[in-house]
Formats: structure tokens, C-alpha cells, sequence
């Protein structure tokens, strides 16, 4: 049975460790909201945009455009979001086992069959230490990033497609569903199928558009714009799934070092217990012995 003194180090230093806990779920908290804030005020201009592409890719003129052209498939492109930091639950785990799992399935392993793009040192680190190619990447950004921060590697993702570098492009992250739950999404950015976009064009909330110069020359511009948008909304997305996880697992963390701290006191008592009721059987015998 472990001494008064080890039992009463433990209860100070799992208090202490409780307190950084605690705080670390206040600036999670902190962040969350802004974090929130950021994706809601994202998402009319993403509606907006979705709309406008919706109309314009319904016409016969627009099904030529490479970004809506399905090809055969030779290389697939991987967007993997992930975080700078840990303490975040399952929140990298899970998405490095989803692309894991992605790439010995459909590419068993070959590495000439994919690109990786990765965003966070979290991921940068597994696919370093387990020797996977990576194409570029994105670490140390900020907890509120804005688009200039990942222009450059949406930019190179959305070009590579373009350029038949490869011929499919995803995108894997975290979907913030709310503050309690979250879900890894692997979703297909391109090529835009003419197809569903079509079907959703003709919902009658869709406006009707007039276009100057022509159908074709606006898609140039938008349709790559578009993607990137959607790619950043993804980013906005996988930042609130991560502090909402380090709020929740800092709050756990917190929750069992109270637990912890109220079973070593209980320790603690019934040790001071014994060690008292020793002392008293000590000087009892003591005093019996001088009789």
C-alpha cells in the first residue's frame, strides 16, 4: 500500500493536472465559438455560389468543361485535413485510419495511384514516420484561418486536376454535425458531375441567369473558384470539429482527475486512519508496559 506522503504527491499533482485540463477547456470552448461563427458566416456565400454553378452547368454548353468531365481513372488527388496540435480525442486518429484504409483499397499501396495533399503537422508527422509521398503541404495555421493561408496548396490540388495530373480529387475531413458529434467525410470535389448538378439546378429555388460573355468563358473562372470554395469550407468545418473534440476530451480529462483525486483522498483518510489508530495502539501498549 503506497505511503500518506506518495498518496497525498498524487492528489497535488492531479489537482494541478485538473486545472490545466479545465483551462485548456475553456480556450476550447473559446475557439469553438468563433470557429462556428466562421463556418455559419461562410456558408450564404457558399450556398450562392453552389447556386450559380448549379444554373450554369445544367446547359449542353457547359457538359465540355474539364472540371465536369469524367475520365478513366489513373491517379486519384487526397485533400487529408488534420490539426498542428494534439489533445483532440479521436479527432487525426480518424482521419488518418479513413485514408489509410482509402488508399490500400483502392490503390493497394501504389504509390504511383495517388497525391496526397496534407493540411496540419498531425498528419504530416504519420505520413512522414510511415514513409508515404506526399505532394505539398500546409502546417501552422492559425485557429481562425482565412483562404489566403491554404490558397496555395487548393490552388495546386484544383490545377492538378486540370492538368490531368490525376483524374478524381477528394477531400477527407472532419464534419462538424454539432458539438457532441462529428464525422469523418470523404468527399468526391471533382469532377463536378454534370449529372448531379443538373438535378439540382431545376429546384425552382434556383434563380435563372443571363450571362456576358458566355456560359463558357464565366465557367473558366468559377467552376475552379467553386472547388477552392470547397475546399475552404471543408477546412472552416474541420477546425470546429477540432475544438469541439478538445473541449469534449478535455472535459473527460477533467471529469476523471476529479474522480481520481476523490478516490486517493478516500485512499488518503483511511491510510491516516490506520497510522493514527497504530500510534494509539503504540502508546497504549507503551503505557501498559510501565504498569
Amino acid at each position: 500500500m503506497a505511503s500518506i506522503k506518495e498518496i497525498k504527491g498524487r492528489i497535488g499533482s492531479t489537482k494541478k493536472m485538473s486545472q490545466i485540463t479545465r483551462a485548456m477547456q475553456m480556450v476550447a470552448n473559446s475557439k469553438l465559438k468563433r470557429a462556428e461563427e466562421n463556418s455559419k458566416r461562410f456558408r450564404p456565400y457558399m450556398d450562392k455560389i453552389e447556386e450559380t454553378v448549379q444554373a450554369m452547368a445544367s446547359g449542353d454548353d457547359a457538359s465540355s468543361h474539364p472540371m465536369l468531365e469524367e475520365r478513366p481513372v489513373k491517379r486519384t488527388g487526397y485533400i487529408v485535413i488534420t490539426s498542428d496540435s494534439g489533445l483532440a480525442g479521436p479527432f487525426n486518429a480518424n482521419i488518418l485510419k479513413t485514408v489509410t484504409n482509402e488508399i490500400r483499397e483502392h490503390h493497394n499501396n501504389n504509390e504511383d495511384s495517388y497525391d496526397l495533399f496534407v493540411v496540419g503537422s498531425k498528419g504530416m508527422e504519420f505520413f512522414e514516420n510511415r514513409k508515404y509521398t506526399v505532394a505539398n503541404s500546409r502546417t501552422g495555421l492559425a485557429d481562425q484561418p482565412d483562404f489566403s493561408s491554404v490558397k496555395e496548396i487548393t490552388q495546386e490540388a484544383v490545377s492538378g486536376f486540370a492538368e490531368e495530373v490525376f483524374d478524381e480529387l477528394f477531400i477527407v475531413y472532419n464534419k462538424f454535425i454539432s458539438v457532441l458529434s462529428q464525422e469523418v467525410a470523404v468527399r468526391k470535389l471533382l469532377p463536378l458531375t454534370d449529372s448531379e448538378l443538373s438535378d439540382q439546378s431545376e429546384s425552382p429555388t434556383v434563380a435563372k441567369y443571363e450571362y456576358e460573355p458566355d456560359k463558357g468563358s464565366i465557367l473558366e473562372t468559377i467552376l475552379p473558384q467553386y472547388a477552392e470554395s470547397l475546399i475552404y469550407g471543408a477546412l472552416l468545418d474541420s477546425k470546429a470539429s477540432e475544438h469541439a473534440m478538445r473541449m469534449t476530451a478535455m472535459q473527460a480529462a477533467t471529469d476523471n482527475a476529479k474522480e481520481l483525486v476523490d478516490d486517493l483522498t478516500l485512499q488518503y483518510n483511511r491510510a491516516r486512519q490506520a497510522e493514527i489508530t497504530q500510534e494509539i495502539n503504540e502508546i497504549v501498549g507503551g503505557a501498559a508496559a510501565q504498569e
